[in-house]
């Protein structure tokens, strides 16, 4: 009885190998075509997004454009060479399309904010808040808008760091554009003792401001009395400069406004309590 046990398992395993070697050397015209299919397709798709880049540099079209359009094309690409490879496997559309569908719902739910992050670049390349080269200001980070993605958008920051930002945050949330136009006015508050002058104080902004070529004179600076406060009368001066003078004409104006009142005489107060004490004390009688 051993001897036959081990007779019949010696069969059914060659049996076995014979049954996979014919599934094997059937299936392997398929593969070899899957395989081709394969490595033709990324070598298309990589074909398309160089054209697609080189046309994109040859129009002039908006960048924020170009970038959401390049990765659409490219991942839509490779979603069409998955299922050309999956069909040549032998995997029939009909089952294939109920198979993806129900990945779809699965995927779906489970990347709900992936969905909302697709639906929020295309809001962004619809309605345009912002564009490429744009220093903007959204979810606590500020920088310059260096890529629009499906998904996100990448910023360059002024210390030179790179913040991504998911497409659904920005969507739904405030954006500062500091580029729609192309002036700036900026707000600069400083206090003075109370008994400088305020009129030489005045003028030695207004002078600091007429002398310094990246200072729009029209519409002109202005000095307010902003705020009596505790310890110092709060002067605010507002002037206007185009966005790419105008922080350079805020550090020289806060800079020189010290120099200038030094050399006037003028106090530039930091908070202080004064207390004033009564002398309780029993005065001695003579």
């Amino acid at each position: 009885m051993n001897q036959i046990e081990e007779y019949v398992e010696v069969e059914s395993y060659v049996k076995f190998l014979k049954d996979a070697y014919e599934i094997a050397i059937g299936m392997l015209p398929s593969l070899i075509k899957a395989a081709l299919i394969f490595f033709i397709g990324l070598w298309v798709v990589r074909f398309i997004n160089r054209l697609v880049h080189r046309f994109f540099e040859k129009k002039d079209y908006d960048l924020t454009l170009e970038s959401f359009l390049a990765s659409f094309i490219n991942i839509s690409l490779k979603g069409i060479l998955f299922i050309l490879v999956i069909t040549q496997l032998g995997v029939k559309s009909s089952s294939l399309v109920a198979v993806v569908g129900a990945a779809g719902l699965a995927i779906g739910l489970a990347l709900q904010g992936s969905l909302s992050n697709f639906a929020g670049g295309v809001l962004i390349l619809i309605f345009k808040p912002f564009k490429v080269g744009d220093w903007i200001e959204a979810q606590g980070v500020s920088g310059t808008v260096t890529d629009i993605s499906i998904f996100t958008t990448k910023l360059n920051t002024f210390g030179n760091q790179a913040a991504i930002i998911p497409n659904g945050n920005l969507s739904n949330h405030t954006i500062v554009n500091y580029n729609t136009e192309e002036t700036r006015r900026d707000k600069i508050t400083v206090g003075i003792a109370y008994d400088a002058n305020i009129k030489t104080a005045k003028d030695i902004l207004l002078e600091i401001c007429e002398k310094h070529p990246g200072i729009l004179k029209d519409p002109e600076p202005v000095v307010y009395v902003a705020n009596l406060a505790d310890s110092a009368v709060e002067l605010s001066l507002r002037f206007w400069a185009k966005n790419e003078d105008f922080w350079a004409a805020h550090f020289h104006v806060m800079e020189t406004l010290k120099y200038e009142f030094d050399q006037a005489g003028i106090e530039i107060p930091f908070p202080q309590t004064v207390i004033h004490g009564l002398d309780n004390r029993p005065k001695a009688i003579d």
